[in-house]
């Protein structure tokens, strides 16, 4: 049973460094047969990949712009956070005060069958529709700064893929004022959208 264990063992040595004698003159012979009417082109868009500008603009909002030279972008991605930022903090700020008085509503006995407490024009239940819409608004924004973080890692990720998409140069699109003579309808006037491809 040893020996056949150790013939097994040796055959499969032998013929593992046969195969790699083998493997290594064809790689020499080949090289000596390559030809030299191939030439390697690097294109413009393997510098810009996809993934790691969506993984960029992952980490860190704004990032897969920069990854993609598109600069000019920054400004609406950071004015689109702060904006929404805002948005969140103003619609927070509302919900805290109007539950404040509607607290201080329920807790002073300022029930809703009408009774307004002095000073005040609102009464409970219009504290109350306050609260839940100033919650409203504060988690659609909430919803909005979400959705504005997908936009911007799309928006990388895109601009990466496109970074080779030839556009011909001869294809334009131009408005132009129109007048034609028609024996039906006589004289008419307007504005012609061409297209040239």
């Amino acid at each position: 049973m040893k020996s056949w264990i150790i013939s097994t063992c040796l055959l499969l040595l032998f013929t593992s460094t046969a195969q790699a004698q083998d493997g290594e003159s064809s790689r020499n012979d080949s090289l000596m047969q390559k030809s030299q009417d191939t030439v390697l082109l690097k294109t413009y868009a393997d510098r810009y990949n996809p993934n790691k500008a969506i993984l960029y603009a992952a980490i860190f909002p704004g990032a897969g712009q920069i990854y993609t030279k598109k600069y000019w972008k920054l400004p609406l991605v950071y004015g689109g956070f702060v904006g929404i930022g805002y948005g969140i903090k103003f619609y927070n700020d509302l919900y805290k005060e109007y539950k404040s008085e509607l607290y201080y509503n329920l807790e002073n006995g300022y029930t809703d069958n009408g009774d307004i407490r002095p000073g005040d024009v609102y009464t409970t239940q219009s504290y109350r529709t306050a609260v839940d819409r100033a919650r409203r608004e504060r988690d659609f924004m909430v919803i909005c700064m979400f959705g504005m973080y997908l936009l911007q890692m799309i928006d990388a990720h895109v601009d990466a893929h496109l970074k080779e998409f030839d556009v011909n140069p001869n294809l334009q699109v131009k408005l132009q004022p129109l007048v034609e003579q028609d024996q039906l309808l006589g004289r008419q006037t307007g504005v012609s959208l061409i297209f040239k491809f």
